[in-house]
C-alpha cells in the first residue's frame, strides 16, 4: 500500500508504563493552583486565620492556605508565661513571608497586632478622639506610656498643673488624646492635660450658671497660701480667706486644711465679670457671738484655754471663735505680775469669772484672781 492509501489506518498502541508526561503535568497543575492561592494575599497583610494546632515551638493557624502558617509559642505567652492559644481561636496574624527556606509560611500575631493599633491610632487622631493607656515608667522630660505601643506623655501634658511626683503616676490608666504620631519613626506623643481642659471648661460653664450669691457647694482644696484657700469648684476657683476659715484663731490655712481636701463653701460674693469667687467656712456654722450674752453674763465661770500672751494679758479661747482678755491687773491678789508668762502658759487650761462683756465688740474681760 502507498503512502496515499486511505485504508484503515493503523492502530499506535501506547506504553501504559509512560507516565512521566502526566506527572510533569499534575506537578505543575498543582503547583499553578498553589501559587494561585498565594496571589490573594500578599506578605506584609494582615488576615483572620484559625489556629488548628498548638505545639511545643509553633502555633499552626489556617488561613486559607494549601498549607497552615506557623507563630512561634511565645508569642501567645501572657506577661505570667501562661499559653492563651486554644484550637479553633480565631486570631488576626501577619503574612510575613509565604515561604522560608524550609518551605513554611510565616506569620506574626504580635506584628498583627501592632499594625491594627497604627490603624487605630491613626484613626483616633483624625476623629479627635482619646486611647487609654497605663504610664509604664519615667523618662527624661516626661512619661512613657503604654497604649498597645510606646507612647510619650511629656511632662507639661501630664495634668492642668505642675505634678511634684510623677513616679506616683506609674501604673496608674487614664485616657489620653493624641497630639502627634510618625508611624514611620514610631513616634507617639500623647496629652492628658488636653482632656482635662476640655473637662475643666465643660465643668466651668455647668458651675457659672448655677454659682450666686449664698450658694453652698462642694469643691477641692486646689492650693494653699499665707491667706488663704483656692477651692477648685469645678472648672473655676474660688478664695476662703484665712479669716473665713474658721471663727477661731488660725495661725496658717495649712493648719486646718490640706491640697486635695474635699470641703463644703459658702459662696460670700461673685463677680461674674471678672469671674472672682470669695467663699466662706465658717459662714456654715452660727456666729458663736450671737449668743453670747445668754452664754457668758458678768459673774459667770468660764474655763478656757490660754492661747496667746501679751504684754498686758493672757487671751483665753473659752469656746470656738470666742475669746477673752486676763488683764495682768487680774491676775493675783497678792502678787505683782509684771507679765502673764509669770502666771499661765500658753496652751494652759484655766478658770476664770467674766468680769464685762462686749457684744457689739466681741470683747470678754476675764478675771483669774476672781476664782481663787
Amino acid at each position: 500500500m502507498d503512502a496515499g492509501d486511505t485504508g484503515s489506518p493503523a492502530i499506535q498502541t501506547e506504553n501504559p508504563s509512560d507516565t512521566s508526561g502526566d506527572d510533569f503535568s499534575d506537578s505543575d497543575n498543582f503547583m499553578k493552583l498553589y501559587e494561585e492561592s498565594l496571589k490573594s494575599i500578599q506578605e506584609g497583610e494582615v488576615i483572620t486565620g484559625e489556629i488548628v494546632q498548638v505545639g511545643k515551638e509553633y502555633v499552626l493557624v489556617d488561613i486559607g492556605y494549601k498549607s497552615e502558617g506557623q507563630i512561634p509559642i511565645g508569642e501567645f505567652k501572657d506577661p505570667d508565661g501562661n499559653l492563651t492559644a486554644r484550637v479553633g481561636d480565631q486570631v488576626e496574624v501577619l503574612l510575613e513571608r509565604e515561604a522560608d527556606d524550609e518551605g513554611a509560611i510565616i506569620l506574626s500575631k504580635e506584628k498583627a497586632a501592632k499594625i491594627k493599633i497604627w490603624d487605630d491610632i491613626k484613626d483616633i487622631y483624625e476623629n479627635e478622639g482619646v486611647i487609654k493607656g497605663t504610664i509604664v515608667s519615667r523618662v527624661k522630660g516626661g512619661l512613657s506610656v503604654d497604649i498597645g505601643l510606646q507612647a510619650f506623655l511629656p511632662g507639661s501634658q501630664v495634668d492642668l498643673r505642675p505634678v511634684r511626683d510623677m513616679d506616683a503616676l506609674v501604673g496608674t490608666e487614664h485616657e489620653f488624646k493624641i497630639v502627634k504620631y510618625n508611624k514611620r519613626r514610631g513616634n507617639i506623643v500623647l496629652s492628658r492635660r488636653a482632656l482635662l481642659e476640655a473637662e475643666r471648661l465643660s465643668l466651668r460653664e455647668k458651675t457659672l450658671n448655677s454659682l450666686e450669691e449664698g450658694s453652698i457647694l462642694t469643691g477641692v482644696v486646689k492650693n494653699i497660701t499665707d491667706y488663704g484657700l483656692f477651692i477648685d469648684l469645678g472648672g473655676i476657683d474660688g478664695l476662703v480667706h484665712i479669716t473665713d476659715m474658721s471663727w477661731g484663731r488660725v495661725g496658717h490655712p495649712s493648719e486646718i486644711h490640706k491640697i486635695g481636701d474635699e470641703i463644703t463653701v459658702k459662696v460670700l460674693s461673685f463677680d461674674r465679670e471678672r469671674e472672682r469667687v470669695s467663699l466662706g467656712i465658717k459662714q456654715l456654722a452660727p456666729d458663736p457671738w450671737g449668743n453670747a450674752e445668754e452664754k457668758y453674763p458678768v459673774g459667770t465661770r468660764v474655763t478656757g484655754r490660754v492661747v496667746s500672751l501679751t504684754d498686758y494679758g493672757a487671751f483665753v479661747e473659752v469656746e470656738e471663735g470666742v475669746e477673752g482678755l486676763i488683764h495682768v491687773s487680774e491676775m493675783s491678789w497678792t502678787r505683782k505680775v509684771r507679765h502673764p508668762s509669770q502666771i499661765v502658759s500658753v496652751g494652759d487650761v484655766v478658770d476664770t469669772m467674766v468680769l464685762n462683756l462686749d457684744v457689739g465688740r466681741k470683747r470678754i474681760s476675764l478675771g483669774l484672781k476672781q476664782v481663787e
